[in-house]
């Protein structure tokens, strides 16, 4: 009941004045932003231009009803188009909404078991690398299509192949004028932030379709546009055939991909929308289910994979949001065009969509970042880096995968700092100190100290001020006390913390009974040997 009132507090500012109209107006413009989006992801996916526009319907007539973020606005992202991409080409358009099915009740059961938090936690240069690598692949595709040449499948082709693609451009008149269509669409893409007020009243990427459309109208150019085949055509529901080739691993390692992905970018994309205002904050679970909920639906229609897409949520937050009203009408707008007017959907130019997300593919590359970012944290620039390196050369699951393990990798390498200090006392005992945590990830700069050491002095090594010693450290610590001196040298003393020293009790007997004397308050300066450097000490 709190949590029904709870979302029906977020329309309470539409019973203040002007509020209602000012909704609308953003719905408005969200719309217009929406329309050349979806369809230039639909297209770049290798799947029908509506199907685009169903994902960016569900999103405002479903999710956009749903608690979570306020005004985030969800719909089909160019981050998930070279997955779906790739994904339509080994497996099928009919698969392609079996695996947004499961992708979404795999998003709701994440959402319900309290999972929607720790996507927060997935590392923010693997984020940036995972975005830096789609916009890569996405650029690289999108030059071909630019100019409607059959692009190659692997990234490493699509760069061998840019020489090829400049002869095939000056070589042919059609090439030329598509490439002509698509660089114009993007200078009018980059350009349009100069113009007067007034004209950015009208989104830049609806701006920069219509004006390539205008002009291919007005010349009368031979370029090829976009192919319509009806909303109710192109809605294909997964048959059963589909549902039962989900067991494939290959399918399933899509369907984690598709999951990890879309998760990650909508609740990165609710924390960026959260700083754009003063509403009320995203509820992470909440959101990832709604999301979950979107996606199934998404699925069971057959369209595309959806997400919180940054561009649409701050273009409403921009335009004066102030509840979730905004994106539902802006989805309610999106079924009015693909009922209404669907022909004008097969006079936009390809090139031109093409124009639109290779300026999008540019603008998911962290170019300004990446310089401070390598100066500040060089480990995370390589992270980043090699995160978007691999997803070119490889895939995007791959890609991911191991920018996760390689920022496990550093997290685990930063965290394990140690510090192994020495000195001597006046009767020559030598005691070593080490501060910090000792890990094995730490153990080849430890040892080398260690054995570098004299043989033929008494040793004491200090471990009561460690942070964190762990099983494999000890042991090796241990092993090489009992081994370093010469014999007839004192051999090499360890000297444990209190907690350290208890754990000896359950495999040591001796070890136990110098517990029981650190119990009666012999104090961290206790000493504390293995049972073999006790016997030959």
């Amino acid at each position: 009941m709190s949590s029904t009132k709870s979302f029906l507090s977020l329309y309470r500012p539409l019973r203040e004045p002007g509020v209602l109209r000012q909704d609308i107006l953003a719905s408005l413009v969200v719309f217009l932003v929406a329309v050349p989006l979806c369809v230039g992801v639909a297209v770049a996916s290798g799947v029908p231009a509506e199907l685009g526009l169903v994902t960016g319907i569900v999103g405002g007539l479903v999710v956009g009803f749903l608690p979570g973020s306020a005004l985030q606005v969800s719909g089909p992202a160019a981050g998930l188009t070279v997955l779906v991409f790739e994904a339509v080409q080994e497996f099928g358009l009919g698969m392609l909404g079996a695996i947004v099915l499961l992708t979404g009740a795999l998003q709701i059961t994440l959402g319900l078991l309290r999972c929607g938090r720790w996507f927060r936690a997935i590392s923010v240069s693997v984020v940036q690398g995972m975005l830096a690598g789609i916009g890569l692949v996405l650029i690289l595709g999108q030059l071909y299509t630019m100019a409607e040449v059959a692009q190659p499948r692997s990234g490493i082709d699509k760069i061998a192949g840019l020489p090829g693609l400049v002869s095939d451009i000056l070589g042919s008149t059609t090439s030329l004028t598509a490439a002509a269509v698509g660089l114009g669409t993007i200078a009018v893409l980059v350009l349009w932030p100069k113009v007067p007020a007034a004209a950015k009243l009208v989104p830049a990427p609806l701006a920069a379709v219509a004006l390539a459309t205008a002009a291919v109208a007005g010349l009368s150019l031979d370029v090829a546009t976009v192919t319509v085949r009806g909303l109710v055509d192109a809605v294909q529901p997964p048959g059963l055939g589909d549902l039962a080739d989900l067991g494939s691993v290959a399918v399933l390692g899509t369907v984690l991909a598709f999951t990890l992905i879309a998760s990650a970018e909508s609740l990165f994309s609710a924390a960026a929308v959260d700083r754009m205002h003063d509403g009320p904050r995203t509820q992470y679970d909440k959101e990832l289910v709604a999301q979950g909920v979107g996606n199934t639906v998404c699925g069971v229609l057959g369209a595309l994979p959806m997400t919180a897409v940054i561009v649409r949520s701050s273009a409403n937050v921009q335009a004066g949001a102030r509840t979730p009203l905004s994106r539902i009408l802006h989805g309610a707008w999106l079924l009015l065009f693909a009922v209404l007017l669907p022909a004008a959907l097969g006079i936009i130019p390809l090139a031109a969509l093409a124009g639109v997300l290779v300026h999008a593919g540019f603008k998911l590359i962290p170019v300004k970042e990446i310089v401070p970012l390598a100066r500040a944290h060089r480990g995370e620039a390589i992270v980043l880096a090699t995160t978007a390196i691999a997803i070119l050369v490889t895939n995007m699951f791959e890609g991911v995968v191991l920018g996760l393990v390689l920022a496990v990798v550093k997290s685990a390498w930063d965290t394990s700092h140690v510090q192994v200090d020495q000195r001597e006392l006046p009767d020559g005992r030598l005691i070593v100190t080490l501060t910090g945590n000792a890990t094995f990830l730490r153990l080849p700069r430890i040892l080398e100290t260690l054995e570098a050491m004299p043989k033929d002095r008494p040793i004491e090594l200090d471990l009561t001020v460690v942070r964190h010693l762990d099983h494999a450290c000890r042991t090796t610590l241990e092993n090489w006390a009992l081994r370093h001196n010469d014999s007839g040298t004192e051999a090499v003393r360890m000297r444990m913390r209190p907690a350290d020293a208890d754990a000896d009790a359950d495999v040591d007997a001796e070890a136990s009974a110098l517990t029981d004397e650190h119990a009666c308050g012999s104090g961290p300066g206790h000493e504390h040997k293995p049972a073999e450097a006790r016997a030959r000490s």
